[in-house]
């Protein structure tokens, strides 16, 4: 999967080439989510991977109050005035660079200027986070450059409220943790309102193929508020009868299904999502526990039709990605992995099915949508960290 770099100097030396200096350089992982979604921002339960695809920052510092970042990918330069970061959102690139910058110095790290180059292996709007991994490398640069320790619980909560302020998105706290807390081999069960997690393997013998349907429809991201809004209108509803109610992560399904005439038959839906893929995750993390790999996948298609009827972020290209995936051999389970509305679905499957099943896909698919997907055979990932020479940088 890793992209083709733009030259055949490695990151290094093209940093060099274009910065008149030696570069460090970090690295965050995109990640993949096995189930839990839409309900990290409901103080719920999820159930990410760090996956073995990164977002690369060679940097060095300057002189001078001045953040200087090229993005290989879209073969462009930023420059950006420390003393002035910030700004409402320009749904550019920059975005990212500008809104970590301006949070950390709203935070009280002041910031030396810093030189940045940019080299992207996690797929754009493919649902794989490649926004919180750009964050993430991007903010490991800048407070080691500067010198400024941050502990890394709050770098992932400071580079969470940049999504927010700076790029528009109202995301919960899944993807900016996973990237800095990734364990090689194992999934994260995290508890997104106290903040505690813990490692569970994934089973031997099992790979995890996250296949991107080459779509993103454009109602991605105001659709993605717009759930966050069904969700806060629930919990205002049932507060009315349950006061100690903060967030849906505290109902049952008992209560819910109690007040559902009195609530708009969407909400109600939404609500439903919600409250039983809290209880999916629950249910995952003992199967991964006990190394039960069909159980996992009966869970992951349950959780794409939920999402598909009750919290409605699927698209005909991602059911039909399940669909081919639940007739394939050698398949636990499968369902989308991220927002929705386009993007990748996320497959549990005999490791030595794996290229086989790549292949199935991308022949049948094409030949009901005329696009070859993108398949990745993925290795859950470790996370965010400098990069000292011990693993492949790109070439």
């Amino acid at each position: 999967m890793p992209i083709a770099a733009t030259s055949t100097l490695s990151l290094a030396e093209r940093f060099q080439e274009m910065f008149g200096s030696k570069p460090l350089i970090f690295r965050a992982p995109g990640r993949v989510n096995l189930i839990g979604e839409h309900t990290d921002y409901n103080d719920g339960f999820v159930m990410p991977a760090a996956i073995g695809y990164y977002t690369w920052v060679a940097a060095a510092q300057r002189n001078d109050r001045t953040v200087e970042a090229y993005s290989e990918h879209f073969q462009e330069k930023m420059t950006l005035s420390l003393d002035e970061p910030s700004g409402p959102p320009k749904r550019h690139w920059s975005d990212f660079i500008r809104g970590t910058a301006a949070t950390l110095q709203a935070e009280g790290h002041r910031l030396s200027g810093i030189n940045l180059l940019i080299e992207g292996e996690v797929p754009l709007g493919a649902g794989l986070s490649s926004s919180a991994s750009l964050e993430m490398a991007t903010a490991l640069a800048m407070t080691s450059m500067s010198g400024v320790k941050v502990d890394r619980l709050e770098l992932v909560k400071l580079c969470q409220k940049t999504e927010h302020q700076y790029v528009g998105t109202l995301c919960g706290i899944m993807d900016q943790f996973v990237s800095a807390f990734g364990k090689a081999g194992h999934s994260l069960m995290l508890d997104c309102r106290s903040l505690e997690y813990r490692t569970l393997p994934i089973p031997s013998g099992v790979s995890l193929v996250v296949c991107n349907s080459m779509v993103k429809h454009e109602l991605a991201s105001g659709e993605y508020n717009r759930r966050r809004a069904d969700c806060t209108q629930g919990v205002k509803q049932l507060r009315m009868h349950l006061p100690d109610v903060q967030a849906l992560r505290d109902i049952e399904i008992k209560d819910l299904e109690t007040w559902k005439e009195q609530m708009e038959p969407k909400v109600y839906r939404r609500c439903r999502h919600v409250v039983t893929e809290n209880r999916r995750v629950v249910a995952g993390a003992q199967a991964l526990q006990s190394g039960d790999a069909e159980r996992f996948g009966h869970l992951m298609y349950r959780s794409h039709a939920s999402l598909r009827d009750d919290y409605e972020v699927s698209c005909k290209e991602l059911d039909l990605l399940v669909d081919l995936a639940a007739a394939s051999p050698g398949v636990y389970g499968a369902r989308l992995t991220g927002g929705g509305f386009g993007g990748c679905t996320v497959n549990l499957t005999h490791a030595d099915a794996a290229v086989q099943f790549k292949s199935h896909i991308e022949r049948t698919y094409y030949d009901a949508t005329g696009m070859t997907p993108d398949v990745y055979i993925c290795e859950p990932a470790e996370g965010a960290g400098a990069w000292l020479g011990g693993g492949s940088a790109p070439a």
